[in-house]
Parts: structure tokens; sequence; C-alpha cells
């Protein structure tokens, strides 16, 4: 309604498909992508821009160790040789090789399996893996049967950030900045509804639904999601300085561990704030 157009909505399972998919043309904007899926696909020469912070969630992304190895942040050296399941190329992936590089642990001492969440927690439920990484309802069941080695707040000391972007083509934002812009005013009221409490009650049914959990697991796992308000995401903490500057660390760290084949020298110029500034001003 806001946009005066029909606007049709895609699921995703990670965003390593939404940079396909918006390659494609088949989508324009990715809510909530990943920053790794981001950085994956610049690296590859795709034109993709950064137009809002979704939503940040260090507890809300995470690996899991196999209870049974009883292996925990001060015996980590007993990881090497482990089978892990994640999903390359996305945040879980970033957020395995920092963890590991904090304990002294290279991405080669491991055996890596890329697969989705969904499907390594019910592998990991089965038996299958020694650790997995992964996010929201996939981590809960993933912690049914292991343990973290560190929580959110401790990765958040060492610099390990986890959050997702919109994204867009740059053609595309530079042909619709005031559809653009409209889009993130939408979201930036659906975001201070739920912050200040008043959407609730009708919002968590309904990510209940579409997340396919129940009321209470939903209300629980939403509760380790943080969602900047627009003031907070254009200030020097988010994409007026950090953003970029912690985009270009994680780059650095996944050149260095083959996965993807070079970085900018900067992620500045990936970000465009003047549609989420526009939409500051509606």
């Amino acid at each position: 309604e806001a946009l005066g157009i029909p606007v049709k909505w895609v699921s995703f399972d990670a965003g390593t498909a939404m940079s396909a998919a918006m390659a494609s043309g088949d989508v324009h904007i990715s809510y909530s992508q990943g920053v790794t899926p981001f950085l994956v696909a610049t690296a590859a020469g795709q034109d993709l821009q950064v137009i809002d912070i979704a939503e940040t969630y260090s507890d809300n992304n995470n690996c899991v160790v196999r209870s049974s190895l009883e292996i925990d942040a001060d015996n980590t050296n007993e990881l090497k040789g482990k089978q892990v399941a994640l999903p390359i190329g996305t945040a879980a992936h970033s957020d395995f090789l920092a963890q590991i590089g904090h304990f002294g642990l290279a991405e080669s001492d491991f055996k890596i399996v890329d697969m989705t969440p969904v499907d390594s927690a019910a592998a990991f439920a089965s038996g299958e893996f020694d650790m997995v990484c992964g996010w929201g309802g996939p981590l809960r069941r993933m912690k049914e049967h292991g343990n973290i080695l560190l929580t959110g707040a401790e990765k958040e000391a060492l610099g390990i950030l986890v959050f997702d972007v919109t994204s867009a083509p740059s053609g595309f934002v530079a042909e619709n900045g005031d559809l653009v812009a409209k889009f993130l005013a939408v979201t930036a009221d659906a975001n201070a509804a739920w912050n200040d409490g008043s959407g609730v009650a009708e919002m968590l049914p309904v990510i209940a639904n579409d997340a396919g959990m129940d009321v209470d697991a939903t209300a629980e796992t939403m509760a380790t999601f943080v969602f900047p308000d627009v003031a907070t995401q254009l200030s020097e903490a988010w994409l007026g300085g950090a953003a970029p500057s912690f985009m270009k660390g994680v780059a650095d760290v996944f050149v260095e561990s083959g996965s993807i084949p070079g970085a900018l020298d900067s992620y500045a110029g990936t970000i465009n704030t003047g549609p989420l500034a526009a939409a500051n001003d509606m």
C-alpha cells in the first residue's frame, strides 16, 4: 500500500541465494541478507549496495559442538580434525572463522561440509557431525544436542559482530530511489512498533507461522534480535563508520581462508545511505 505497487515476497534459506536472485533480476530488494553473502557477491563483481541494517543477532547465530565430545572454550584444540556442517558463504561461516581464529585454529583444521542450517540441525540430531553452525530455529534445535563455545556478548567483546543488511542492485536503487526509501520507511515503522511493544501482539503470531515455530519459541528467538532505529543505523557506530570497517575485516578473513579471491580496499562505496536518510524524513 505504501509503495503503490504489488509486492511479491520470496523466501530464501540463505543470503547466497538472495545474491543469485538479484543477479538474475528476479529479486529487486533483499531484506535480511547476511553481511557475508553480500561480501561474497561483491567479491565476485556483483554490483550491490547495503541500504539498511536489518537487525543484529550475536546470540542468534552460532556454532554448536556435540555434547558427548566434552569440548568447550578451554580445550578447543581437540576440535582439530572434526567434521563441521555449515552454510558456506554465509554469516554462520564468517562467525565460525572468527571464532576458530580466536582459538588459534584454521579452517584447514576441520572437515567442512556445505549444508543449510535446517539440514545440518536434522543431521546433528541424528548423530552426524561433530559441530554445526546456523541461526534461528535450526540453532535452537542444534543446542538441544550440544554446547556453544562463545556467547553473543563474548563474541561482541572480541569484535565479532553478526548483523544482516537490506541490500539491492545499485542500478535498481539509482532508478527507484523514492520507492526504495518508502520500503525502508515501512520497515523502520515496523521496527519501531516492535521495539516499543505496540506491534508485538499483532506481529508475533504472523512471524511464528511463517517461521514454522510455536509462539513461545518465536518470542524467545526474537528476544535475541536487535532492530536499530534509523538514527542509530546512520551513526558512526553503524553505516556511518563501523560497519564498512567491520565488512573490510570480514572480507580480509575470507581472503586469508581462500573463500573469496580478493577484497575491496574499502567497503564504504558499497553502502548507500541516501534512501535511508530520505526514509527518515518521510
